[in-house]
């Protein structure tokens, strides 16, 4: 065979590195246009055209990489120069790449999972070789562990915040018991979200608890109360937990309670045989789909005639909980995709769940509860804000809701809610 009839073939492992090479550069070449159309942007907004330009462009800042999930990424932004005396402080700053920016967001959520799978300080760079390569120096274990540091003091100075000017209407409550072990094999961790007045969807409170004990749920709640909580909300929904409702009549007594379709139907199921699985999950959905509290009430009533007899185990593990099930009746039908499950959390910690397992050796409290935190911190900047927020102010003044209607029969339009 003629030489020049030969083709090369490129090994898998070159083909990988080609395209990931190229896909680094793509980024930096994005990267770099988004970064000059800031400058630009800027110097537009500052500058006055009938006058001599107070802010000019002055080089680069010195090139430095950013770890992000396709590797390193060099990056060099533009430094601009004000000519003025700048006594209004007005500065140019990148909200891309911010001064001090040596990581990207996908990075502080990959760390923080790390930790939870079991991977020690001394592991980090090995484990991410494959990934950001050898030479990622801001990966190294002295870097780490001033990151861990750090990241405990932001949660201690977020568990202390001030909370007198807060007010949430609704709270989802859950005990999370994750694969990785603390220090007391015992304990869980204590999560709430919370709803703002404006529809935000917030974390309250991350504590370590004891098994979902009542005395677990109160001291936090106490601690919500003593840096200035002292607004009930309106519903809280949570799982069959005894210990959190407990707590909550005893710190919120006048907060209503939506037990957690999810967990209840998964409660039920698991008291039925397999082969009626299926038609019951219809069943159990028939209740909660109901448009109305008296459809509701039927559906619910044919599941325990359909099933009573021969497993009452399972509905009376339905028939405990009906009205703190059906709730949600009496808030607005907007938020009933919201208020009927603790998905909030359920989803944030699918993915811990997921990804950590019982490492040889276990945490200490203070670490699991920080990666925790740093976790739920990164998921609440995706989560959507609450459906139909404008009815939460009705909420709060307390104006009745029959089936999710206003009971006058009033019902603000999809606009009202836009403009708000």
């Amino acid at each position: 065979m003629m030489k020049d009839n030969v083709i090369a073939i490129k090994k898998p492992e070159a083909i990988k590195d080609l395209l990931t090479e190229v896909i680094r550069t793509g980024a930096r070449q994005l990267l770099a246009a988004a970064i000059e159309a800031e400058v630009e942007e800027f110097l537009m907004s500052n500058n006055s055209p009938e006058s001599k330009a107070r802010f000019v462009r002055n080089g680069h800042l010195p090139e430095r990489e950013i770890q992000t999930g396709i590797g390193g990424v060099a990056v060099e932004v533009p430094r601009v120069r004000d000519r003025g005396k700048s006594v209004d402080g007005v500065r140019f700053s990148s909200s891309l790449i911010p001064k001090y920016l040596r990581r990207s967001t996908s990075m502080n959520e990959f760390l923080p999972l790390l930790y939870l799978k079991g991977i020690s300080t001394n592991d980090f760079v090995e484990a991410l070789a494959p990934l950001f390569g050898e030479n990622a120096k801001n990966l190294s274990p002295g870097v780490v562990c001033r990151l861990k540091a750090d990241w405990e003091g932001e949660y201690v100075i977020w568990g202390k915040r001030d909370l007198s000017k807060q007010r949430y209407v609704y709270w989802w409550a859950d005990g999370i018991h994750l694969h990785a072990r603390m220090e007391d094999s015992a304990e869980c961790v204590l999560v709430i979200v919370g709803v703002t007045e404006q529809g935000n969807k917030e974390i309250l409170a991350i504590e370590g608890g004891h098994r979902e004990s009542k005395e677990s749920w109160l001291t936090l709640l106490r601690n919500l109360k003593e840096r200035g909580l002292k607004m009930a909300p309106k519903l809280a929904v949570g799982d069959g937990a005894l210990g959190f409702w407990g707590a909550l009549t005893e710190a919120y007594g006048e907060t209503r309670h939506q037990r957690c379709w999810f967990h209840k139907m998964g409660n039920v199921l698991d008291k039925l045989p397999k082969s009626q699985q299926t038609q019951a999950t219809k069943q159990l959905q028939e209740i909660w789909m109901a448009a109305t509290r008296e459809d509701a009430y039927k559906a619910f009533s044919f599941f325990i005639e359909t099933y009573d007899s021969k497993y009452p185990k399972a509905t009376e593990c339905l028939r405990k909980d009906k009205e703190e099930l059906l709730a949600f009746y009496d808030f607005p039908a907007e938020h009933w995709g919201h208020i009927r499950t603790t998905n909030p959390i359920e989803s944030t910690f699918a993915t811990v769940r997921h990804r950590t397992y019982k490492s040889k050796n276990c945490f200490s409290r203070t670490t699991i509860l920080t990666m925790v935190f740093k976790l739920c911190e990164s998921a609440q900047d995706r989560w959507i804000k609450l459906r139909g927020f404008n009815y939460l102010a009705d909420v709060i003044q307390g104006i009745k809701f029959t089936n999710g209607i206003r009971e006058n029969g009033e019902k603000k339009s999809v606009n009202a809610e836009v403009a708000a």
